[in-house]
């Protein structure tokens, strides 16, 4: 199992490994503490396991060992048989999904190969079933009031990849295409500078007229829509949780930001309107996309945690200004 993850990580740099690795331990912390009272905090807005999932959640990961120890490598290095198990997943997607949604969400957790990503995010979103990326041809002929907005934005969107670099580029005019439709399709939202790092992301991994349809399955599907509304509520009540949770499992911490007058919110709401896409390496933000769309907000919450305890350490030791300037 170990080698094949392996696999699955050999684009990545041994701090962005290292990272990954300790964000899916406290992931992993968090979400089996079941006596844990923030359970009942996220119970409105987060999907969690009923106690005869956590129950079958052994059988579950000897499956996946199963289906993944068994992959053999080829004279070049290649999984033989990644191709096999993922095909098999996608192809057979909703029947699949229906017998065994613990054991895609965990074999989804163990990693995506980076060729079936876009499949699978696909999936995930129900694209098939939308008739949303067929409005997309409709809303390109049409003239949105956030047109000049999205324009202006359009540069700071990913400005050191080389898709999004060039002005009036390939990249940036697929950003504005997508964002553009976007504001037409629900006109209540409109845009939102943060929505654009999410659509970046969608249009790395496929064409504009499914990035359109899974950012809608995002925006409605996800309650991501909620975010970007004028009064911001359901951002407020993230932030709220995100508190409780950072007070129950670091409490020292918690009562440094207090002393500190370090609210919540001054690093947390890009997180949540975001997805992390403008704090995290490129390859991690990947990894938390696929999490997000199998598993819901609850991923982001604990993300967060996650971060706030490696660098916890660091954090006790700064000044509200100083602590301004960390990215996490």
């Amino acid at each position: 199992m170990t080698q094949s993850k392996d696999i699955y990580m050999a684009d990545m740099t041994n701090d962005e490994i290292e990272l990954l690795k300790r964000l899916e331990e406290e992931n992993r912390r968090i979400e089996y503490d079941l006596k844990s009272p923030t359970s009942a905090i996220l119970n409105p807005i987060t999907n969690t396991r009923s106690p005869e999932l956590h129950h079958n959640q052994g059988q579950q990961l000897d499956s996946i060992s199963t289906e993944i120890n068994n992959l053999t490598i080829d004279k070049d290095g290649n999984l033989e048989n990644e191709l096999v198990v993922w095909n098999r997943i996608i192809n057979n997607w909703t029947i699949t999904m229906k017998k065994n949604p613990i054991w895609i969400k965990d074999i989804i957790r163990f990693g995506v190969p980076v060729h079936f990503r876009p499949l699978l995010w696909q999936c995930l979103t129900k694209v098939e079933t939308s008739n949303a990326k067929y409005k997309y041809a409709e809303f390109m002929k049409m003239t949105s009031p956030c047109e000049k907005v999205i324009r202006r934005d359009i540069s700071r969107t990913y400005p050191q990849h080389d898709f999004f670099k060039q002005k009036h580029g390939l990249g940036q005019e697929s950003l504005f295409n997508v964002m553009k439709a976007y504001s037409l399709y629900d006109r209540e939202v409109g845009y939102c500078q943060g929505i654009g790092f999410i659509v970046g992301l969608l249009l790395m991994h496929m064409p504009e007229e499914e990035a359109f349809a899974v950012l809608v399955s995002i925006m409605q599907d996800y309650t991501m829509r909620d975010m970007y509304k004028p009064d911001m509520f359901y951002l407020g009540l993230c932030i709220y949780q995100l508190e409780c949770m950072i007070q129950e499992n670091l409490p020292d911490l918690y009562r440094h930001f207090q002393a500190e007058n370090f609210h919540t919110s001054t690093f947390a709401s890009s997180w949540f309107l975001t997805l992390f896409t403008t704090q995290l390496p490129l390859n991690i933000v990947c990894r938390t996309m696929d999490l997000f769309l199998s598993e819901g907000m609850e991923v982001i919450f604990r993300i967060g945690i996650g971060l706030l305890e490696i660098h916890q350490d660091e954090l006790m030791l700064l000044s509200m200004e100083d602590m301004l300037k960390v990215t996490f």
